[in-house]
């Protein structure tokens, strides 16, 4: 896909098929239109001949025929813009959402050395782009192309020396021009990328302004930007710079040819080889080749740049996905069952389907794509279901990379993930995340309302269902706070609401997504002691009857789990019940000591 899909003719042509018929009548309306323009030159050099033998039986039918032509020649292009707008528009509609789907495809290492704002930026400037170049295509490139074809054509009836020397001058021009302007095909794309770099830049600094004006860096950041800003304000104006100088060097090359066209028919008029409507004629479409070829040339040029801007966004956005679904089984889905009995109290009415839930890591071994060394090293692990598995060791050691591989946001490089024992690399993200719920330590909220946050993990459900859920993670002593409760809009990335509110929304939404898997990755490390009691007991409630996999430094939290894992440098060293690794010398009983220890210096201080 992404060889053919990111050569900018062919994807535009994907879309334009499409809609064969809309772009078909555009066209249509085009070529009549074009026709028409040159038939009423044809038709005014007729009419000057009449004037000129001085014979008025003939002059209203020669006026009919260019009235005709000239009202069919406005009336074909209102038809063509009019198809014009509902078809372009639409194309840019079909390319914005399939670029998009394609953009949320990618896994985590494609956004890792990516700025968000100018994926978003680009998604933007290839739709914007595209509508550029159709629009410039039919409007400003085909029309001037037809017009010289059909003047040389209608020229060649008159005096064809003069229309082929004509053609020959202007297929010429139209050459050098094309190919100069393909040259500034690398100056064009410079521009697109340092205009992508500055929408990044913008967009990057507005989503972390706490943290700029925490640190007064409003000025630094300033300078920064300026600095980006500059450095695509000399790209812009060495791309328009080059456009300028094809268009000089045609306007002078048109000037030199139109008083050279005109003394020849001057000429050939005095040797008596042309009449007066003749002479007309060959002026007006002399003119229409040389202008034609102008107005092509400077189309083209633009169609470059515009095409370099496109390219340049696609290429960017079309990289193939890293991880596939495998193409045998698509859409292969786990089997989902209805729980006996759910967490939430009867009267909350969330339908439950948390059965099943085994979880097998199988020789294992991963790294980061940008790391330098393995992650993880031949990790075996089988949690059974509705176990309760806690994952402590050391920060680095590759805990929270066991969660990211059950998730599916990577792939191991070696072994396999199981879930109910299928491959997850067998199944769709769509049916992993059925069976997985994820509370993480940084909860990542939409500026929407509470009740859309909360929704988000189950579109379909039911206000009614949404409170239930609310009022399971505990969310009811604060959702009667906030000013419009849960209609209130939560802010940018949450900001309005406390770290220990953003926390139960997202138990809030385990609870309404109710998969038979609940992963915990630290999620009560960064709270304050009464939001930590909060959070944690409305924890206990969710991870009842679940297979429960959890990060935690916090040992304490972990005691009533049945099992505990101790990673060391991507590997498993310990595993067995939090009491009897307590008992046995170890690096799980050498971590309880070592955090006791923090814990009284911390309360002596």
């Amino acid at each position: 896909m992404h060889d053919r899909r990111t050569r900018p003719l062919r994807f535009m042509l994907d879309y334009v098929l499409r809609y064969p018929v809309g772009h078909a009548i555009v066209l249509g309306g085009v070529l009549g239109a074009v026709a028409c323009a040159v038939g009423s030159q044809y038709a005014v050099a007729g009419l000057v001949d009449v004037l000129a033998a001085g014979n008025p039986a003939r002059v209203w039918s020669a006026i009919a025929v260019l009235a005709a032509l000239i009202a069919s020649d406005n009336l074909l292009w209102r038809v063509a813009g009019y198809r014009a707008s509902r078809v372009f528009v639409a194309v840019t509609g079909d390319v914005r959402r399939d670029l998009f789907r394609h953009l949320v495809g990618h896994s985590p290492a494609y956004f890792i050395s990516r700025l968000p704002g100018a994926l978003a930026g680009r998604i933007s400037a290839a739709a914007d782009a595209f509508y550029i170049v159709e629009t410039t295509l039919v409007w400003r490139a085909l029309p001037p192309c037809l017009a010289v074809c059909g003047a040389i054509i209608t020229l060649s009836f008159v005096y064809w020396p003069m229309a082929l020397a004509l053609a020959a001058i202007a297929i010429l021009l139209a050459a050098v021009l094309m190919r100069l302007a393909a040259r500034g095909r690398d100056v064009h794309q410079a521009y697109a990328s340092e205009a992508s770099a500055v929408n990044g830049e913008m967009v990057d600094v507005v989503n972390n302004m706490l943290l700029v004006r925490a640190f007064g860096a409003q000025r630094r950041e300033y300078e920064r930007f300026s600095a980006k800003v500059g450095g695509e304000v000399e790209a812009r104006r060495r791309s328009l710079a080059f456009l300028e100088t094809l268009r000089l060097l045609h306007a002078v090359t048109t000037a030199v040819l139109t008083a050279a066209m005109l003394v020849w028919a001057a000429l050939l008029w005095r040797a008596h080889l042309m009449t007066p409507g003749d002479v007309v004629l060959v002026v007006t479409l002399g003119f229409t080749i040389l202008h034609g070829t102008r107005d092509l040339a400077v189309a083209a040029v633009d169609l470059v740049q515009y095409l370099a801007r496109f390219s340049e966004a696609i290429s960017a956005l079309l990289e193939p996905h890293e991880m596939r679904e495998r193409p045998e089984e698509p859409g292969r889905e786990l089997q989902s069952y209805r729980a006996e009995e759910s967490s939430i109290e009867p009267q909350a009415e969330l339908t439950s389907a948390r059965k099943g839930g085994r979880i097998s890591l199988r020789n294992v071994e991963f790294a980061y794509p940008s790391g330098k060394g393995a992650v993880l090293r031949n990790v075996t692990l089988e949690i059974a279901p509705g176990e309760r598995v806690g994952l402590v060791g050391r920060s680095g050691a590759g805990k929270s990379t066991i969660l990211a591989l059950i998730q599916r946001l990577w792939d191991p490089d070696a072994g396999a993930v199981l879930i109910d024992g299928h491959a997850i690399s067998d199944l769709s993200r769509e049916s992993i995340a059925s069976k997985v719920a994820v509370v993480p330590q940084e909860v990542m909220l939409f500026h929407r309302s509470v009740l859309e946050n909360i929704r988000y993990s189950k579109p379909d459900a039911t206000d009614a269902e949404v409170r239930a859920a609310a009022e399971a993670a505990g969310c009811g002593d604060f959702l009667d706070e906030l000013p419009q409760g849960l209609a209130t809009m939560v802010g940018e990335r949450g900001v309005r609401l406390s770290g220990g509110q953003r926390q139960r929304l997202a138990i809030a939404r385990a609870f309404l997504r109710d998969t038979p898997i609940l992963l915990l990755d630290e999620a009560t490390s960064s709270l304050d002691s009464e939001s930590e009691q909060a959070v944690q007991e409305a924890l206990n409630r969710l991870m009842h009857g679940r297979t429960v996999v959890a990060v935690a430094h916090r040992l304490s939290t972990l005691r009533d789990f049945d099992r505990i894992v101790v990673v060391e440098d991507g590997r498993l060293v310990q595993d067995g019940p939090p009491s009897l690794l307590e008992a046995v010398p170890g690096p799980y009983q050498h971590l309880l000591r070592r955090q006791a220890l923090r814990v009284v210096s911390s309360e002596a201080a």
